[in-house]
């Protein structure tokens, strides 16, 4: 099976991330049975037996980028028959894309609970959350001053963990480049 794993704060070649190749031998080390970075943004798509194969690759994968590059972020394990489903949801599909700066899927640490009656927008209005499953939330954002909100951080304090975020497109594009 294909899973899709997503780090937090890896952007390849920067300081304490790995370059393409040392991204792509972590997880050929661990023995995934293929994988393959997707684009810069510590997106990368590996096969592996089951979820609990997937899970033991991941984490042998992030000891060795840890200690081959000093790498420390969190990652974000995603099967992608799951994020299929996520996809198959069309949150954005009412969304009048020349209104927002873009849609983003924020992925959410594994202890991730929106606590009841949260407001799902930023204070500033620029983060609007417009659907949360148990795998993501997905977002609109805008750019009401310099620069756009970040779902990232709207998320990250909201819930006090880690997550990480992607362009809803980086989405569809990692699933038509996997097909299931």
């Amino acid at each position: 099976m294909v899973y899709a794993v997503f780090f937090r704060n890896l952007n390849l070649g920067r300081r304490n991330c790995p370059d393409r190749r040392q991204f792509e031998a972590a997880f050929l080390n661990a023995g995934a049975g293929f994988a393959e970075s997707f684009l810069t943004n510590g997106t990368l798509a590996f096969s592996a037996v089951d979820a609990h194969s997937a899970q033991v690759i991941l984490a042998a994968a992030c000891a060795e980028l840890a200690n081959v590059c000093g790498l420390k972020e969190p990652a974000f394990l995603r099967a992608l028959p799951d994020l299929a489903r996520l996809a198959a949801l069309r949150p954005f599909a009412g969304v009048d894309r020349s209104t927002v700066y873009d849609c983003y899927v924020t992925f959410l640490h594994q202890d991730a609970v929106i606590p009841a009656g949260a407001a799902l927008q930023n204070s500033k209005g620029d983060v609007e959350v417009l659907l949360v499953s148990d795998l993501a939330a997905m977002s609109v954002v805008r750019q009401l001053g310099r620069s756009p909100g970040s779902p990232n951080l709207f998320m990250e304090k909201m819930l006090g963990l880690p997550a990480t975020t992607r362009a809803w497109n980086t989405l569809l594009r990692l699933l038509k480049k996997y097909p299931l």
